[in-house]
This record gives structure tokens, C-alpha cells and sequence, in this order.
């Protein structure tokens, strides 16, 4: 298990914020995970591949537990996947693809890890993962236990599960039941996906995808384009001017910027629409 002290946590969120961890461990097995939480009672951060957070402070002393680079073995086995949860689903659709596997093309250029993908039930077009799942593999810190859970007892929801009503639980493996299919098929809808969440969403600068979840009979980047905010800005964030759903990190932003900006878009909206606007993004 790798162990870094006083750890740079901008390359592990996708907003690129500047901040830092007292302890940061890779953890590679089970055993490693368990042995975590039995030698140390420091309050301890889980994160992925950090696509979906907000780093609210420059420096935390809780340590991070840290799913990505490690904890990414997968197996393939028919159209069935076995996967550890720290593997990006970038890299699961590309081993998909090369297994003539179907399901995951809308994945592609989805940024999560596939345990972040489980826990917030990723998504987009119509298509989310608790449709391609069979079961689940977690880690309960508070009695030091493993166990398994079929999709059914998840109780999926509109980017909602499980595990995210219960966040101490940590998902360790996750499998998949997926389509046999043609390669090159496949390839293409996912080359095709691609093209059209980049012509529409700001890759330029540093993001983490939609900051809000859709309220019923709302879409929230029209509410925000409405209030004239694309291209507002607080400190180094603004609301994109590609897609007003979005903010991007153009200038150096803080997670303070970033939370403050939140929050001028809630109470905006708010006034004008009577909606109240609900993070999707996890703040640590």
C-alpha cells in the first residue's frame, strides 16, 4: 500500500483546487482497507478518482483513503465484468469495447471511478449504471466487515443509491452484466458520444461535470442562462459560458469560490424560479 505524507490533493479533483492532506494511502487489497481502520482512529476521507468533489479547505487534517491508480483489477468472465471500484470508467468502457461488451459506451468520456458511478447512479441520455448491474462488494468501517448486495436491495434512485444514503460504507468490487456486441459498433457510439458532450460542455477548463441535479420539470442550465449568470464569476470561478450548468475553475479558483458562486446560483434561482437547487457534487 502506498503512503504519502503531506499530500497534494490538486491532481486528485477534477476542479484542480489547491489543497493538501495530512496522509493519503492507496490502498491495494481488502486486507489493506481493513487494516486501515483497525491501527488508526483519525477521522479518514474517501475519495475516487476525485471527479465529483468540492475541496472546501487548503488543508485537511483527516487522512484520505484514495481510489485511483490502485484497487483497479478487472475480469472479464463472458458478457459478465468483475471490477475493482478505484478503475475509471474510461479505462472499464475501453476494456468493454476490446471484450466485444456493450453498456458502457455512454461511460466513455463520463468522468468517475466506477465506485463513484455506483454510489451517485452515473449516468447520461436515458442510461445509468444500476442498468448494467448484478451486485456489489462493500466494506463496512464500523464493524470491520465485507459484504455483498444485489442491485435490487440498492434502491436506485435519480442520482441517488444505497451508498449514498449510507456514505461510511465503501464499495470495494462491483459486477456487471453487459451485451455482447460488434467492436466496431461499439467503438463508434462511444467516439459519437464523445463528440457530442464535447460539443456542448466546457472541457476547457477544469470541472466536475453538473454542479446541481435536475429538479423535476426544471432543467437547471436554461434557469441559470435565464438569469443572465454564463459567465459570472466569483474569484477564479465562473459559470461556464458553454453550458450555464457548469462551473469551471479559469482562474486559480478555490473550493471558497467555487461554494460561494453555489450559492449566489441557489439563492438566484430560488427567487426568480422557486426552485430549490440541490448539489450534485460531493463537499468535502
Amino acid at each position: 500500500m502506498l503512503v504519502k505524507t503531506n499530500f497534494d490533493l490538486t491532481n486528485y479533483n477534477s476542479y484542480k483546487i489547491k489543497a493538501t492532506c495530512s496522509i493519503a494511502y492507496f490502498p491495494e487489497t481488502e486486507e489493506d482497507l481493513r487494516n486501515l481502520f483497525e491501527t488508526s482512529i483519525t477521522e479518514k476521507i474517501i475519495i475516487g478518482g476525485g471527479y465529483n468533489i468540492i475541496l472546501s479547505k487548503q488543508y485537511y487534517d483527516e487522512e484520505f483513503i484514495i481510489f485511483n491508480g490502485t484497487f483497479s483489477n478487472v475480469e472479464v468472465v463472458g458478457n459478465h465484468i468483475k471490477a475493482r471500484s478505484g478503475i475509471s470508467m474510461y479505462d472499464l468502457s475501453i476494456i468493454a469495447q476490446e471484450h466485444s461488451l456493450s453498456g458502457l459506451e455512454v461511460f466513455y468520456d463520463i468522468p468517475s471511478s466506477l465506485g463513484g458511478a455506483v454510489v451517485m447512479n452515473a449516468g447520461a441520455g436515458g442510461e445509468e449504471i444500476k442498468d448494467l448491474l448484478v451486485s456489489v462488494r462493500y466494506f463496512d468501517p464500523t464493524n470491520l466487515t465485507f459484504s455483498d448486495i444485489l442491485k435490487d436491495d440498492i434502491n436506485f434512485e435519480y442520482r441517488n443509491s444505497f451508498f449514498q444514503k449510507n456514505p461510511h460504507l465503501i464499495i470495494t468490487e462491483v459486477e456487471l452484466k453487459l451485451e455482447l456486441g460488434s467492436k466496431e459498433e461499439i467503438r463508434s457510439k462511444m467516439e459519437r458520444l464523445k463528440e457530442a458532450r464535447w460539443a456542448k460542455q466546457p472541457k476547457e477548463f477544469p470541472n466536475a461535470g453538473s454542479v446541481f441535479k435536475r429538479p423535476p420539470g426544471h432543467y437547471v442550465g436554461p434557469m441559470i442562462e435565464g438569469l443572465g449568470l454564463k459567465g459570472f464569476a466569483v474569484g477564479g470561478a465562473k459559470v461556464s459560458e458553454k453550458h450555464a450548468g457548469f462551473i469551471v475553475n479559469y482562474n486559480n479558483a478555490t473550493g471558497k469560490d467555487i461554494l460561494d458562486l453555489i450559492g449566489i446560483i441557489k439563492n438566484k434561482v430560488e427567487e426568480e424560479f422557486h426552485v430549490d437547487l440541490e448539489v450534485e457534487q460531493r463537499i468535502l
